[in-house]
C-alpha cells in the first residue's frame, strides 16, 4: 500500500483540491468534553461539498485521469456518499458519470446524485446483487473508467487530505497527541488520514471505527488478515456496510492504525442528536459512529485528547427525527 500512495500522492491531491474543496472546521464543544470525560474535536466532514469526506476522493480521482479517459466518461458504485462525490466531481469538470446505487440507500442520497447530472443504475443489495459485477459490466460495455469507492490509490490520497487539514488544525490548537477514531467502511479515510499523520503528526494514532453488526474492520485486525461481513444490508449506517476492510487499506491501517472501535445504532443516533445539539452539526448514522466512540466507549480510549471525523452529513428527515428524539 505504501508503494501505491504515499504522501506525495496526498499532497499532490491537496494541491488539486485547493480552491474546490472546503476546509472543513476542527471545532469543539465543553459539554461534549464533559460527556466524554476528555477533550474532543470534531473534524467535520459533514460540511465537506456533497456532504461528506467523498468528495475529496472523487475529485482527486477525475482530476487525475488522462483527458482522453475523462471525455469518455467514469463510473462508481456507492450507497450514496462516493456515488455524490464522484457525481459531482464530474459535473464540475463537464464529464459524463454512471453511478451503480442499492435499491436501499437513502432516498435524499439516490436524489441528489441524479441532481449532479450522473445516471443512476440501482441494483438489489438486498437480494444479493453485486454492485461490483454491475459496474464492471456497464463500464466494459461503454468504455468508462471505474472509480472505486476506496480500493483506488488516488481516492485515498484524495481522502488523506483530510488528514493533512487534521494534522495543521490540532498543531495550531496546541495539540501533538491524540487518538484519531475515524468512521470506517471500505477503509478509504481510515488509510489516507493515517498516512499523513505519518508524515505530518506521527504522535497521533487512527483507529477505525464501526458499526457492531459490522465489525470486519475489528476481527480482520484482530486476525491479522481481512475477513468479510456476512451480509451487507440490517444497520441505519448505510454509508458503512462494505463486505471487508480494502485490499490497498487494510495493511495501511494494520501497520499505523490502532484497534477498531465497534458502536450500535443507537449509540449512533445518540451521537447524531449531541452532534446537532452542541456542535449545530447534521450527521447521518455511518458518519456520526466515531463521535459514538467517543461519547460511548469511553472505556475503550486511552488518550486525554481524542479527534472524531464526522464523515458525512446527508441523512433524510425521517432518520434525523430520529436522532432529535433522543435528546
Amino acid at each position: 500500500m505504501s508503494e501505491a500512495v504515499g504522501i506525495g500522492d496526498i499532497r499532490a491531491a491537496r494541491d488539486r483540491l485547493a480552491g474546490v474543496a472546503v476546509i472543513t472546521p476542527l471545532v469543539e464543544s465543553p459539554f461534549l468534553n464533559r460527556l466524554a470525560g476528555r477533550r474532543v474535536l470534531v473534524k467535520a466532514e459533514c460540511l465537506q461539498k456533497t456532504g461528506s469526506f467523498k468528495f475529496r476522493g472523487g475529485w482527486s480521482a477525475v482530476s487525475a485521469l488522462p483527458e482522453a479517459a475523462r471525455r469518455q466518461g467514469v463510473i462508481a458504485y456507492s450507497s450514496g456518499n462516493h456515488a455524490q462525490g464522484v457525481a459531482h466531481a464530474a459535473e464540475l469538470m463537464g464529464v459524463p458519470a454512471v453511478i451503480v446505487m442499492p435499491t436501499d440507500a437513502p432516498r435524499l442520497k439516490v436524489e441528489n446524485t441524479r441532481a449532479y447530472g450522473a445516471e443512476v443504475v440501482l441494483y438489489d443489495r438486498p437480494g444479493g446483487e453485486s454492485r461490483e459485477a454491475v459496474g464492471r459490466r456497464l463500464a466494459e460495455a461503454r468504455g468508462l473508467t471505474l472509480i472505486k469507492p476506496y480500493d483506488e490509490p488516488m481516492v485515498i490520497a484524495g481522502q488523506g487530505s483530510c488528514g493533512l487539514e487534521i494534522a495543521a488544525q490540532a498543531k495550531a490548537a496546541g495539540i501533538e497527541r491524540a487518538e484519531v477514531l475515524v468512521c470506517c467502511g471500505g477503509g478509504g479515510l481510515s488509510a489516507g488520514i493515517a498516512l499523513a499523520l505519518e508524515a505530518e503528526a506521527p504522535e497521533m494514532r487512527v483507529r477505525p471505527v464501526e458499526p457492531v453488526a459490522f465489525d470486519d474492520w475489528g476481527r480482520s485486525l484482530a486476525a491479522g488478515a481481512r475477513v468479510s461481513n456476512p451480509t451487507e444490508s440490517g444497520s441505519i449506517c448505510d454509508a458503512l456496510l462494505t463486505p471487508a476492510p480494502g485490499e490497498l487499506t487494510f495493511p495501511v491501517v494494520r501497520r499505523l492504525g490502532g484497534s477498531a472501535m465497534a458502536v450500535s445504532d443507537e449509540e449512533a443516533l445518540r451521537a447524531m442528536g449531541q452532534a446537532f445539539l452542541r456542535l449545530k452539526l447534521v450527521a447521518e448514522p455511518g458518519g456520526a459512529v466515531a463521535l459514538a466512540a467517543a461519547l460511548c466507549r469511553a472505556g475503550e480510549i486511552d488518550a486525554d485528547t481524542v479527534i472524531c471525523t464526522i464523515s458525512g452529513g446527508n441523512v433524510d428527515p425521517e432518520m434525523f427525527a430520529r436522532a432529535l428524539a433522543t435528546l
